[in-house]
């Protein structure tokens, strides 16, 4: 079973936080199959890393398994959702309810990992007093009230790039000080604000590249097959 002892103090590197939203979705998997432990290597295998750092990344949690078992998986479930602060629910507020805003306000997993949307806002008269999922849409002026009555502890940014920087500075003004922003600008926020940063356009440049590769390897193994000499 995984060492139960005091919790280490030490400060966990923000690699190691980037990939325990991995390892926790795979052991909710394996939690949810009835499988009371797991290995580093299945681990590894499901969340697409090697078993060594794994091994590494669950150290900063105060877990380093049993030989021959493994890890015990509520345990680490336990430990993962203390750590990335799941224990209670966060409330969301999304400004900007254009296409992308009426997606994210009408996805349904954030509620079901602890990020219930708790408000909707947006500048635009055409847009405010409508519902989205049940939720009002209230003009921007408004976020101050919104996020005291709701308690909001995260913002969301959709809007056009030229409104991104105001609404953070509206929502730090607010009290918000984590911010996940999908406009596709840089934001300036004070170093005791968290922003996360979400760009499509270049998640599907990266792809790009990758599928440029894949395309010019295939051509190249097309012509070498074309030009090799028939068997005899």
């Amino acid at each position: 079973m995984a060492n139960g002892g005091k919790r280490q103090a030490r400060k966990i590197p923000e690699a190691t936080v980037s990939r325990l939203p991995l390892y926790l979705r795979s052991l909710l998997e394996v939690a949810n199959d009835g499988m009371p432990t797991i290995s580093s290597e299945r681990l590894a295998e499901m969340s697409g890393v090697n078993a060594a750092k794994v091994r590494k990344d669950l150290s900063y949690l105060g877990s380093y398994g049993t030989r021959g078992v493994g890890y015990d998986v509520e345990y680490l479930l336990f430990q993962m959702s203390r750590e990335l602060g799941l224990t209670h629910d966060w409330h969301v507020v999304i400004a900007g309810i254009g296409n992308l805003g009426h997606a994210l306000a009408n996805y349904a997993g954030f509620h079901e990992r602890g990020f219930p949307i708790a408000a909707l806002v947006d500048a635009d008269p055409r847009v405010i007093g409508t519902e989205v999922n049940g939720i009002p849409v209230r003009h921007i002026d408004e976020l101050p009230a919104v996020a005291a009555i709701h308690q909001i502890a995260i913002g969301i940014i959709a809007t056009p790039a030229s409104a991104a920087q105001e609404v953070a500075d509206r929502m730090i003004a607010a009290g918000v000080s984590s911010i996940l922003n999908f406009a596709p600008t840089i934001l300036s926020v004070p170093p005791d604000v968290s922003l996360r940063k979400v760009d499509l356009a270049v998640e599907l440049q990266i792809l790009s590249f990758y599928q440029q590769r894949k395309t010019a390897t295939d051509r190249v193994a097309h012509v070498a097959a074309d030009a090799a000499p028939p068997a005899t």
